[in-house]
């Protein structure tokens, strides 16, 4: 029986570009290949169903690496911290393949810890178990929130034992792979630039214009057009992870997608309450990529994009463009807390008050900024547009909420039955039932370390969808 997932239709896009963009190398071999993750809902997308694609077929291809064409360590630099690294690129992943998707987009399989690599230096090109587990549920939780996001395609067990840090044991190794609309960075035109390659600079925008922003293709200012919707998709996705209560780990430009796609998340976490100073990685010890930074470090790394760009693009245009980030980013962060509020649509002035008495109300309190929105949810009830007394009856804080309260039930006065029913399905859309914040991740961890018990891990799962 031959395998579904080698015998896709995979384009070689990247290929075609020519070898200044990558190297091609060779998959690491393990010594053991347990799948532990398949991603079903992804096998619809590329013309596929989960009864015809078996588990040995996942490991076949993903795990012992049988393949339809070369393997491509992609070439990039990028600002870390704000310092520039040009000695960067694909140092424990490679572009395994590209299919076209059954929307007619196109879509990569990228690795991650499928070995060493011209760009590992020290490292060994490996990934922990635990960093695949915890890629694979950041993944869906962000989609599950709405943000355009990668997600995991495969995750699987190699069997290998991997020293890291001051680790008195190996920890248990893995290899993922990646589904993404594209593995093209920002500091993929950042290293064009530091070589003074303008004719590669152009050369690489002409490709992913054709395959990502098709649309402009035709314009006769395509290349303007292309930087001005990039600064609308990179304000749009950061407004997504400050509603979804998302904190990157490492917000480097080595770490954004040319396609304005969450990636990449580093040591990522969720805020268990609304802290504007909550970091995410423990090495972050500036606080610069902590949670409140996020539009500012996005807008000042599409800044820095400027510079690889302007051999193509008037800068006076890009920097017009990005005058418009804040405004994109306003716009598209009140609209979605208004709806994780559950409200379609409110005037603006009545949706700026909500959104700041709700922001004050979840910074003073304290409470648990998933935990709020649930409650939300499952607390809602048509009678709280009669009797505001029941809105968050049981809110410990009183005092604090009850500005809150008050305005809140001041929006419902105007709502028909109807509307309100309405409300309460869009409370349930947009207001995820399981949250992901660290206990979350650890108490699933702790089975699969002490007693290899995955079952938690796949009931998270299936909570997180709900």
């Amino acid at each position: 029986m031959s395998n579904p997932l080698l015998s896709l239709n995979y384009e070689f896009a990247i290929q075609a570009l020519g070898g200044d963009y990558y190297d091609e190398v060779l998959a690491a071999e393990f010594p053991q290949h347990i799948l532990r993750f398949r991603n079903d809902k992804l096998l619809p997308k590329i013309g596929l169903t989960p009864e015809d694609v078996k588990d040995e077929h996942f490991i076949e291809a993903f795990g012992k690496f049988h393949c339809v064409g070369p393997f491509l360590a992609l070439r990039y630099h990028g600002y870390q911290f704000g310092e520039y690294n040009p000695y960067l690129g694909d140092g424990r992943g490679f572009l395994y393949g590209q299919v076209r998707g059954v929307n007619g987009e196109l879509y990569d399989f990228g690795t991650k810890g499928s070995g060493r690599t011209p760009y590992s230096r020290s490292a060994d090109g490996r990934l922990t178990l635990k960093g695949g587990v915890r890629e694979v549920l950041a993944a869906e939780m962000l989609h599950r929130h709405g943000v355009r996001t990668s997600r995991c395609f495969s995750l699987i067990e190699t069997g290998e034992g991997l020293w890291r840090g001051d680790e008195p044991s190996p920890t248990r190794s893995s290899v993922m792979v990646r589904f993404s609309s594209s593995h093209i960075r920002f500091g993929t035109f950042e290293r064009l630039y530091f070589f003074k390659r303008p004719d590669l600079t152009k050369k690489l925008l002409d490709h992913v214009i054709d395959y990502y922003y098709s649309e402009l293709k035709e314009q006769s200012d395509s290349y303007f057009l292309f930087y001005s919707e990039l600064v609308k998709r990179v304000a749009k996705l950061v407004a997504q992870w400050m509603a979804a209560g998302f904190c990157h780990g490492v917000l480097n430009t080595d770490n954004m997608s040319i396609t304005g796609e969450s990636f990449d998340y580093g040591p990522y976490a969720f805020i268990p309450t609304y802290d504007p100073k909550f970091t995410a990685a423990y090495f972050d010890y500036s606080g610069l990529y902590r949670y409140s930074h996020q539009p500012l470090v996005c807008k000042s790394n599409l800044h820095l994009l400027q510079d690889a760009l302007a051999a193509v693009i008037d800068r006076e245009n890009m920097r017009a463009s990005l005058d418009e980030f804040d405004d994109v980013y306003l716009l598209e962060y009140r609209k979605l807390m208004i709806n994780r509020l559950g409200f379609e649509q409110l005037p603006e002035t009545d949706a700026e008050k909500l959104l700041q008495l709700t922001i004050k109300l979840l910074e003073s309190s304290q409470v648990g900024y998933h935990d709020f929105f649930l409650g939300l949810r499952k607390e809602f009830s048509l009678h709280w547009r009669d009797d505001i007394n029941q809105i968050f009856a049981d809110f410990e804080q009183s005092e604090l909420i009850e500005p809150w309260r008050q305005y809140y039930y001041h929006l419902l006065q105007t709502y028909s039955n109807d509307e309100l029913k309405a409300m309460a399905e869009r409370l349930k859309q947009y207001n995820p039932q399981q949250s992901l914040i660290r206990p979350i991740i650890e108490s699933v961890w702790e089975p699969i370390t002490v007693e290899d018990n995955w079952q938690p891990f796949y009931d998270l799962l299936k909570q997180i969808c709900e």
